[in-house]
């Protein structure tokens, strides 16, 4: 399919239109978005052996890569994403750490982090990673233990990052130097400019400077804003032209937590601007994204200008959405998404990157150690308080453990089908994976309706607003 051109910006007033409107929508919202979950039992047989599992893991990236972004768990040696650590595992880690109480290796993290990790580095880092991870990581930690330390390296990090914002659009750029503020990369895509807000944001109201709210959510904006006339949005974006590269839509990367942090703003800040433009996207979402096949629910892939179906195709990414429908208050139609989800699951025993659901065969075999159907199990577990989200809950726990465990560590798959691993262990099984399983099984350890999770699992609060 030919790339699409964008459309022109809308006007000031048509914006200012969109999210008066976006507010009156709210006002007509589904009563289940409002009303008080149910409070699952939880199971501290399970939650202490997710806990377990997750010391192996820990105890190991400590023994044999301690200080560098992660361990590859099959060669047992150190991996730095840019030839430099950055802290990539200690900081997703400790916010994981602290909620399951291990409170000594906690420690031990913070100390390194807080006298080792440097950002004084001449190198360029991906702007989307280095926020959802890094800066998402050191907030919610500073939020959880109170030390001033880890919010002054986020607050470090965040001016390091504000050049990616200087494009002509207010689009970020792809990279930028944290040395420099060089920037480069005007290839991107929804998910990328539109999932910052939450950690920026953060930022903002934590110290009193707004530049980095107003940064985040003028990117959200421009991405919204180029949405097209029936309301989607496509996966390739240019930064600087602002126009589509690429107009295939779609719940899974590259634009999936778009989506989210629509959402998740309004629930984390009030914002009613972040409201109106998700109350403008989720109808088209579901409208054009969704399909039903004998039955089932499934997600696919279609023509951002004409809704017409591009691939029927479904993944490990696109399994966050049915938290994100249960978050939003859709608990319905993320039931049969999660039940979805779940046959993708079982097809092999553990989840491929992606199948096509239409002939439920595998298009991508790999699996990450991806986190996304845990999160949208602790989801609909916690607003439905039916026990047979922790019993979904134990089978792909006892998927994960059998196929993933190692001597070493937890190792990626190559194929879901042969079993045959990677050797790879990224950070964000300490950040999401292991903490989502955990938070299944025992929701007592976090205050929910205190947080909300950015898309790397970082639990933020509204810590500005209870000193």
């Amino acid at each position: 399919m030919a790339p699409t051109a964008s459309r022109p910006r809308p006007s000031s007033w048509r914006a200012a239109l969109a999210v008066i409107l976006g507010a009156i929508l709210w006002a007509a919202a589904p009563a289940a978005a409002l009303a008080a979950p149910a409070v699952p039992a939880g199971s501290p047989a399970m939650a202490a052996r997710v806990k377990g599992e997750f010391l192996h893991a820990w105890t190991n990236y400590r023994r044999w890569a301690w200080g560098h972004d992660e361990l590859r768990p099959l060669s047992r040696t150190p991996r730095d994403w840019y030839g430099q650590s950055l802290m990539m595992t200690p900081v997703d880690a400790l916010d994981t750490l602290v909620l399951m109480g291990l409170d000594r290796q906690a420690d031990a993290d913070r100390e390194l982090i807080a006298r080792r990790l440097d950002f004084d580095k001449d190198i360029y880092v991906k702007t989307f990673e280095v926020t959802i991870r890094l800066m998402g990581g050191l907030l919610s930690g500073y939020e959880l233990t109170g030390d001033k330390r880890l919010l002054a390296k986020a607050r470090d990090l965040g001016a390091r990052l504000l050049p990616a914002f200087d494009s002509p659009t207010g689009l970020p750029y792809a990279y930028v130097d944290l040395r420099t503020g060089a920037t480069r990369g005007a290839a991107t895509n929804p998910a990328e400019t539109g999932t910052l807000i939450l950690e920026f944001g953060s930022l903002s109201k934590l110290t009193g400077d707004p530049v980095y709210y107003a940064k985040a959510k003028r990117a959200l904006a421009e991405t919204f804003a180029r949405r097209s006339k029936i309301g989607l949005v496509g996966l390739g974006l240019d930064v600087e032209t602002g126009a589509w590269t690429d107009p295939d839509s779609s719940i899974g990367g590259g634009d999936d937590s778009y989506y989210e942090y629509l959402w998740k703003c309004w629930r984390l800040f009030g914002d009613p601007d972040c409201l109106a433009m998700w109350r403008a996207t989720i109808p088209a979402v579901n409208r054009y994204l969704a399909d039903d096949i004998a039955g089932r629910l499934w997600y696919g892939h279609a023509d951002m200008t004409s809704g017409r179906r591009a691939a029927t195709q479904y993944g490990a990414l696109d399994a966050f959405f049915p938290g994100l429908l249960a978050l939003s208050g859709d608990l319905d139609r993320a039931g049969r998404l999660q039940d979805s989800s779940l046959r993708m699951w079982n097809l092999h025993g553990i989840e491929p990157e992606a199948i096509d659901y239409k002939a439920m065969r595998i298009v991508s075999p790999g699996y990450e150690l991806r986190p996304e159907i845990v999160e949208s199990t602790f989801y609909l577990s916690h607003f439905t308080g039916d026990p047979k989200y922790q019993a979904m809950g134990r089978t792909l726990f006892d998927d994960f453990v059998k196929y993933d465990r190692t001597r070493y560590g937890y190792a990626a798959l190559k194929s879901v089908v042969t079993k045959e691993k990677r050797d790879a262990m990224e950070s964000f099984v300490f950040a999401e994976t292991f903490k989502y399983f955990y938070l299944l099984f025992d929701p007592s350890a976090l205050d929910f309706d205190a947080v909300t999770f950015n898309t790397e699992a970082h639990p933020l609060r509204r810590a500005w607003a209870h000193p």
